[in-house]
């Protein structure tokens, strides 16, 4: 095996975060490498599946609010700069039960940050929307500056301009392992190796494989999820009329889209799955039953008229950390390896934004954005140097 060649940054993983930051590295003038297993966009990761909801409120916990509207310019930006259509605001429904944590920190998040939201009691849901029966006790928090990223255009768009700014992408690569060196890290892959002074490792589920052997055990789950288009009545949940939705009843979390140009609705259960190997497990959907019913019996208790024939299905990936906070840090023992991973099914909003953290650690060593939270010393149990 032979050394091929030297980089500013070698980036393993060119999905969303991967390729976001390849796009904003090549853009400072870094002469950026970006090595990945498939060729993105693909339907092997976490990033496919047509659409991600972008929401601003945040109930999994206010100090993403401002990653979160970071990421709304960013990805504005990426729009203008492409001439691609990667948003449409459609509006974010959050429903739960009055009082829950999900809810109140949806609320207490838009008031810290005079985010507009609308707070609707489950009988003026049921009014304005007859495609949606809640029972009472519910509450919805409806945001109409949020919307719908179109995941996989998005990908496109940085993979475009990147290349534009002479980023090198080489697919169908596998990478076997990282090994430091005197001013940086080599990247080995089954023929080749790469030097590089910054190496990042942003592979979603395959992230804890790679970084086997040095020096760092990441506590990352990756986990089996799907999602399932439906049938529709079009007149109610059309994308001109019905919102994106994320709805929490209880001891089960779905979100979802309304039908965009006839594609049906859309919904995926966010907790929940099984643990898997992601070189090994059953990527076909249906080899479960629960794939299609989970979906099935929310639609009907929740979104009757959507109760129609199954259009398609597809799976993915989460990665998921204990307390599905994203993991964003140098590698305790490789000061040049920057690990992005663990985003836990609630990754791909911040894709932007990280993709520019990633790019601002690497060029200044530090970042104008609090990623306090997603610091690996909070792992200290989990998570050791060996």
């Amino acid at each position: 095996m032979r050394l091929k060649d030297h980089y500013d940054v070698v980036i393993v993983g060119a999905g969303s975060m991967g390729m976001a930051a390849g796009y904003y590295l090549s853009k400072l003038g870094k002469r950026t490498l970006l090595l990945d297993s498939y060729d993105p966009p693909h339907s092997l990761g976490s990033h496919h599946g047509d659409t991600r909801i972008i929401r601003h409120a945040y109930g999994e916990g206010r100090n993403y609010v401002p990653l979160a509207l970071g990421a709304q310019e960013l990805w504005s930006e990426l729009e203008q700069e492409s001439g691609m259509k990667l948003f449409s605001r459609k509006g974010v429904l959050c429903v739960g039960e009055e009082g829950s944590s999900f809810i109140e920190e949806v609320i207490k998040s838009a008031k810290e940050f005079s985010l507009p939201l609308e707070i609707l009691s489950s009988e003026e849901i049921n009014g304005r929307w007859s495609g949606i029966t809640l029972p009472p006790g519910y509450v919805g928090c409806l945001e109409m500056n949020s919307g719908v990223l179109y995941s996989e255009e998005c990908i496109r768009a940085y993979r475009r301009l990147g290349l534009a700014n002479g980023m090198t992408i080489i697919p169908y690569t596998k990478v076997e392992k990282i090994e430091k060196f005197a001013e940086g890290a080599i990247v080995h892959t089954e023929n080749e190796q790469y030097a590089a002074e910054y190496v990042v490792v942003c592979s979603g589920a395959w992230t804890g494989k790679i970084l086997e052997g040095t020096g760092v055990d990441l506590p990352l789950q990756p986990t089996r999820k799907t999602v399932s288009w439906f049938e529709c009545d079009e007149h109610l949940y059309d994308s001109n009329c019905f919102p994106a939705f994320s709805i929490d009843v209880g001891n089960e979390h779905y979100y979802g889209f309304p039908s965009l140009n006839g594609s049906g609705v859309k919904i995926g259960r966010h907790d929940g799955g099984e643990k898997v190997d992601p070189d090994c497990f059953n990527r076909e959907y249906g080899s479960a039953s629960s794939d299609e019913n989970e979906a099935r019996n929310f639609i009907q208790k929740y979104l009757p008229k959507a109760n129609g024939r199954l259009i398609k299905g597809k799976t993915c990936l989460y990665t998921l950390t204990p307390d599905e906070h994203f993991i964003i840090d140098r590698h305790p023992a490789f000061s040049n390896v920057m690990i992005a991973a663990g985003f836990s099914g609630h990754g791909f909003k911040f894709a932007s934004v990280i993709g520019k953290i990633i790019c601002d650690l690497v060029n200044e060593g530090k970042t104008s954005y609090d990623i306090s939270m997603f610091s690996l010393h909070r792992f200290s149990n989990e998570c050791k140097n060996k």
